[in-house]
């Protein structure tokens, strides 16, 4: 499987994923990674229902992704991940999934976590997550859109937790 962009952005598909992000790494599928919408079809049916009508879509859950990932029959497929958050990937990769790089774009505010930026925010296990990611050698790339200047979303993490 060629993976053209990881993407934690607990929306899902919206504006932004659907006419920016798609246009710039073109992929034959989205496939949402999360064990928590896979596992909710009402949840499950209402993100995907705004998928582009041109792309496959399909929520899995992250064990059933290193499966897909490791078949033959998904050998040549591209595709476009997104994630509602860091455990999630860093499950994908331990499972052996070769991911080099994610972009960090929206976590939303809810209670226990702490604003990074104006659109992602995080409790103590994203936090430890992300930390994982950095030393599995995965790049974290934060950067709302295309066109945005891209930061270390890992020394931005760094510098916010020590204010």
């Amino acid at each position: 499987m060629n993976i053209v962009l990881a993407r934690i952005d607990d929306r899902f598909i919206h504006g932004q994923v659907l006419t920016k992000w798609v246009k710039l790494r073109p992929a034959e599928r989205i496939i949402i990674v999360s064990d928590g919408v896979a596992n909710d079809e009402m949840r499950k049916t209402l993100v995907l229902s705004v998928a582009p009508a041109n792309m496959k879509a399909s929520a899995v859950t992250v064990d059933k992704m290193i499966r897909a990932y490791h078949s033959p029959r998904y050998e040549n497929t591209t595709a476009f991940l997104l994630f509602e958050k860091p455990e999630d990937i860093v499950r994908l990769v331990e499972g052996g999934v070769d991911l080099k790089e994610v972009n960090v774009g929206g976590m939303r505010f809810e209670k226990d976590r702490i604003h990074i930026t104006k659109a992602v925010s995080v409790d103590e296990n994203n936090v430890t997550a992300f930390r994982q990611l950095a030393n599995l050698g995965v790049k974290l790339e934060m950067r709302q859109l295309p066109g945005d200047n891209s930061a270390d979303f890992s020394k931005v993490l760094e510098t916010e937790l020590t204010k």
